[in-house]
């Protein structure tokens, strides 16, 4: 039963190192920054969560690098009307949880489990497998609108939730898939068009809450926006701002707060721990952070190009595509450049259900990787 999951020593050394050291690296960066900025208020409870939950997707890497990804094309399927079943599961009271205004938590146990992170991995894997079947023949009608379909799927649930940072990266993530596999630029220019006018739409439907606009369009005007809707905005770029170029040196000691940002940002931990981070670290912490992330961006597209096939490609694509959307949506938002929307900063913000599936994600670039070319013994 095991037989599957034991990676052979011959392909260790296939594996990409310098992509694997930039994720470890991450990770713990971002655990030693929500340490710093809840310290003050919850001690070591955050960090030991996120903590817990490096532990759990460590072992869930080894799981995803170990079995070849060939493998998984069988139970793509099963994955992905798995997420679907959880997005419906979130929806229902009591089963449930309402989190910021959306309900798209399910309570496990002490944790919660954002069913929409699952369903982002899922729509990666199921138009990858699905391309793969087709022979990359993406402009045939009939394959587009059935790849159509299935990423619209697990979006209809996660926009009445509602969780429009989530939307805007699941829809991202088809745009990245779909543009380099070669679908026609009109079609491309009228999804855009249809985007546009979806969220036309959705922002008079009601589904939106009246704050949640506010907060949205608070970056065109943080200073005449009201107390709520620009406050996070301003309080970041304060915090930014006051890190300079080397940071504030913060103390790693339990006792007391660090900084400007572990005080008045709101969700510094999460949606805002860039302002952290910049306000501890200053602005060399901040392009080291950033370095790190090119490293990974740059080996990811690397393995894209090479893998052996389009299943392989695809997910590689799909993954990039995610993280170059919400790294720039993250840091954007922060620094007053694009509307706040909650997308968290990958491996770096706080969360349990983001964490393991990002690095689910990653294993599985990494799988492609060590298996791209046969290896002769």
């Amino acid at each position: 039963m095991f037989r599957n999951f034991k990676i052979d020593l011959r392909l260790i050394k296939e594996i990409d190192k310098t992509m694997l050291i930039s994720m470890m690296l991450l990770i713990l960066d971002g655990v030693l920054n929500i340490y710093l900025c809840t310290k003050g208020n919850y001690g070591l409870s955050f960090a030991k969560q996120q903590f817990s939950w490096f532990i759990l997707s460590m072992i869930a890497l080894y799981f995803f690098v170990a079995i070849d990804y060939t493998i998984i094309f069988n139970y793509v399927p099963v994955f992905y009307w798995g997420s679907v079943v959880l997005l419906l599961l979130a929806k229902i009271p009591g089963i449930g949880v309402v989190v910021n205004g959306a309900r798209g938590w399910i309570r496990i146990g002490g944790f919660q489990l954002q069913p929409a992170e699952l369903a982002k991995l899922g729509i990666i894997l199921m138009l990858a497998k699905k391309l793969d079947e087709m022979d990359g023949d993406i402009n045939n009608v009939k394959n587009f609108f059935t790849l159509a379909l299935y990423a619209a799927i697990p979006v209809v649930f996660i926009v009445t939730q509602p969780d429009m940072g989530m939307t805007m990266v699941c829809f991202f993530i088809v745009l990245g898939i779909f543009y380099t596999s070669g679908l026609d630029i009109r079609i491309i220019g009228g999804g855009l068009i249809s985007l546009v006018l979806a969220i036309i739409i959705v922002w008079n439907s009601g589904i939106i809450a009246s704050y949640q606009k506010q907060r949205f369009t608070a970056f065109l005007n943080p200073e005449a926006a009201d107390a709520t809707s620009g406050y996070h905005l301003t309080q970041s770029l304060i915090a930014i701002g006051s890190g300079g170029i080397l940071g504030s040196r913060p103390s790693l000691k339990l006792e007391g707060t660090t900084g400007y940002a572990a005080q008045n940002v709101p969700e510094v931990q999460t949606d805002f721990i860039f302002a952290a981070i910049s306000e501890q670290w200053g602005l060399i912490g901040a392009l080291i952070l950033l370095t790190l992330y090119g490293f990974l961006i740059y080996k990811m597209i690397t393995i894209a190009r090479t893998s052996k096939d389009i299943f392989g490609s695809v997910i590689c694509i799909g993954i990039t595509s995610y993280f170059l959307f919400a790294i720039l949506q993250n840091i954007g938002m922060t620094v007053g450049l694009l509307p706040i929307t909650g997308i968290t900063l990958p491996l770096i913000s706080y969360g349990g259900s983001s964490l393991l599936t990002t690095v689910m994600s990653l294993a599985l670039v990494l799988n492609v990787g060590m298996r791209r070319k046969k290896i002769y013994f």
